[in-house]
Parts: structure tokens; C-alpha cells; sequence
């Protein structure tokens, strides 16, 4: 009967030990749209940081605009050389970023110097 006890003792303790490790996730409704860019041969590093800034210029003016990223870590194709990526609170927020005056001002800094780029945009 101990064995039994303790058998089973060890077995609810392992059991708990699984659900306290189990790795745990979200599937938030926000919107990440994401933009990998390969900038004109001719674009300078100073117009491509302009660029950048103006996504954080943008980001603060957008209501809706949650999260910016900037820095890669790993773009594809090799010959693209910037990921942005930013996080709407809604589709709708999503939606009125295209139309809104910032982003129609950083398309005016951005578009000159971009000579291809990708959209992915995603939620749950």
C-alpha cells in the first residue's frame, strides 16, 4: 500500500512538474505588417536611416500603432537589406494607417530611395 501511495505520489508530482513547464502562447487580434526592403544601389546610408526614423516618426502620429520594429536580425532574400515591422491594435487601425497623412509623408521619404520590397500582413 506504500509503494502504491508513493507511486502515485510521484506521479501527480511529475505531472505537475510537466504543467508548470509547459510552454505557454497568445494569439493576440493585433495586426503585424511587415516589410522586407531592398533599397535603390543609389539610395545613401543617410536617406535609408531617414527612412527608418520616418517609421518611428509615423508610429507616433498613427493612432493604433502599438510596436515598431527596426533592427534585423535576418532578412530574405540576401539581397534585401531592411525589415520593418509594425504592430496595429486592430485591423481597423491597420486600415486608416494607408490613408493617413504620416504614412502618405514617410512614402515621401521611402518610395524615392526603395527599388523593390515585400508585404506580409497577419493576424489571428
Amino acid at each position: 500500500m506504500k509503494k502504491l501511495l508513493l507511486c502515485l505520489g510521484l506521479i501527480a508530482l511529475f505531472a505537475c512538474g510537466m504543467l508548470v513547464g509547459a510552454n505557454t502562447f497568445g494569439q493576440p487580434q493585433t495586426v503585424l505588417h511587415v516589410i522586407t526592403v531592398k533599397f535603390k544601389a543609389d539610395s545613401t546610408p543617410a536617406q535609408q536611416q531617414a527612412a527608418l526614423d520616418g517609421v518611428r516618426k509615423m508610429a507616433a502620429e498613427v493612432p493604433g500603432i502599438k510596436n515598431v520594429w527596426l533592427k534585423k536580425i535576418k532578412v530574405q532574400p540576401a539581397d534585401f537589406s531592411t525589415v520593418i515591422a509594425m504592430e496595429f491594435e486592430s485591423k481597423a487601425a491597420f486600415d486608416a494607417y494607408t490613408n493617413s497623412p504620416a504614412h502618405k509623408a514617410w512614402e515621401a521619404v521611402y518610395l524615392p530611395i526603395r527599388e523593390q520590397s515585400t508585404t506580409h500582413d497577419v493576424t489571428n
